[in-house]
């Protein structure tokens, strides 16, 4: 006998319910379709144990003050981060409620991303669901607990909890003002879009932080579709390249470049939808260069040219590296090798540096026209110092055009780079410097962070296609068959 509408109604209720009621057993009892990232937080905040140290202050006993969650794209790790808000607010701290602080570089980027997350996850528990009532949703309660949405480099008050989500785009400052007002624990999310960043640094290789790297292979409920666009991005065929434990690819043993080529992956090449950056990041979850680099690419040679040269640098104080080094191009080619890269205060200490790598003090040295010495009369200090010390050719450049047009001057040339000892700080430079992007779109406008030796590089660039100062006189470019 077929079932009436009101008895279809009821069933389909029932069925929502235990829905329901096996999400719920969810959070606290685990199987294989548990996602990974879901059971690091759950472990980490129930093993946690605070107490107090011999003067009575508050203390970590046991268990972790914090958790990082690495991954490319479908990974399951935002998806893991509102579960386990839903964990704290309607289990943990059913009674008493909580505070939970969810940041983002901008607020706006909520109302395109977690907004979406916690509109279908608060209906899948059967929680009162805000977003389904207003535009704009800043803040808002699960039971007696309190969610807030913060962005723009806001810090908030207090939490007892702490989100932050796509932490490679919030600042250093932010985390830190942030979690001195966390009481109980606090984890972040990120795509690894960066290979030099202060997670990486400062956070990671701490004791008291568990750390966990995933893929969209590992979340058990990767949609069809989403599984399909990723592996659609592969440049080469799937299982003739390794991925080793540090995140290097390897091919026949060697790294992957230009030269060392696995295989490429045909069924993606034929449909044009090959993008190694997005597989690298997003579907690997490796650490990678950010869209919109400035120099994509460069050569690494074994030594300088037995050419003529000059010498550049880029002063550097306290945390900011002082980058020097020499320099020297032909019509199609620039080649630079960095001989020193750490901060330096003083020219008396620069000068030391200068007579240990046998500097000769009548070569030419373009330097940076501006320091944390520049007067009000813009006289450089450093510069000053040097030429007091024997180092007459030494001279501030002159910036009469602005930083994009002789970046494009450098970009017509093959750049070689020597590969020394200080061969990764150029690397981790070329990988990490870029163009600005608002509104996902770059613009012509380089940001200025990881720009050392590619400062030193445009000033020696500048200097050697420029009109030295009038001091410059002993190394004349000149001399060197260059028309000024």
């Amino acid at each position: 006998m077929p079932l009436t509408d009101a008895q279809i109604l009821e069933l389909e209720e029932l069925l929502k319910l235990q829905k329901i009621d096996l999400l719920n057993e969810g959070l606290t009892r685990f199987n294989d379709l548990t996602n990974p990232n879901y059971k690091v937080l759950y472990n980490a905040i129930t093993t946690q144990k605070w107490g107090y140290d011999d003067k009575g202050k508050p203390k970590l006993l046991k268990g972790y003050a914090g958790a990082v969650l690495e991954g490319g794209t479908r990974s399951g790790k935002t998806w893991s981060g509102v579960d386990t808000i839903i964990y704290l607010t309607t289990i943990k701290h059913k009674k008493e409620g909580c505070s939970i602080n969810i940041y983002r570089e901008t607020y706006n980027e909520f109302k395109t991303t977690l907004y979406d997350d916690f509109k279908t996850r608060l209906d899948d528990f059967g929680l009162d669901n805000p977003f389904h009532r207003a535009k704009e949703v800043k803040s808002f309660r699960i039971g007696k607990s309190t969610v807030n949405f913060l962005g723009d480099g806001k810090f908030g008050g207090a939490c007892d909890y702490a989100f932050f989500n796509e932490v490679m785009f919030i600042e250093h400052k932010v985390f830190m003002q942030v979690v001195i007002r966390c009481r109980y624990f606090w984890w972040m999310d990120f795509n690894p879009c960066f290979t030099d960043h202060w997670v990486f640094n400062s956070v990671i290789p701490r004791p008291d932080v568990i750390w966990i790297k995933t893929t969209f292979l590992d979340n058990p409920y990767v949609t069809p579709n989403a599984l399909n666009e990723t592996l659609n991005t592969e440049p080469w065929e799937s299982g003739t390249y390794q991925v080793t434990p540090e995140g290097e690819l390897l091919y026949k043993g060697k790294p992957i470049d230009d030269a060392n080529q696995p295989p490429i992956n045909l069924k993606n090449a034929n449909q044009n939808t090959i993008d190694e950056f997005f597989w690298k990041v997003f579907g690997l979850g490796l650490r990678g260069a950010m869209k919109g680099v400035i120099f994509e690419q460069l050569e690494w040679i074994e030594k300088f040219p037995d050419m003529e040269y000059i010498y550049a640098n880029d002063f550097g104080f306290t945390n900011d590296p002082n980058a020097f080094g020499k320099y020297t191009e032909d019509e199609h080619n620039i080649w630079v090798e960095l001989l020193i890269y750490k901060p330096i205060d003083t020219p008396e200490e620069l000068a030391l540096g200068y007579e240990a790598l046998g500097v000769e003090k009548d070569r030419i040295i373009a330097c940076d026209s501006s320091d944390k010495y520049s007067g009000e009369k813009g006289t450089v200090e450093m510069v000053r110092g040097l030429n007091n010390l024997g180092y007459k050719n030494a001279f501030k450049i002159s910036k009469t055009k602005d930083v994009m047009y002789w970046i494009a001057s450098v970009k017509k040339k093959k750049l070689h780079v020597v590969k020394n000892h200080l061969w990764k700080a150029v690397k981790k430079e070329r990988e990490n410097y870029k163009f600005k992007e608002i509104n996902g779109i770059l613009i012509n406008q380089p940001i200025d962070k990881h720009n050392h030796f590619f400062d030193k590089l445009r000033y020696g660039h500048i200097a050697w296609n420029s009109k030295p100062k009038t001091h410059v006189t002993t190394q004349s470019l000149s001399d060197m068959g260059i028309d000024y």
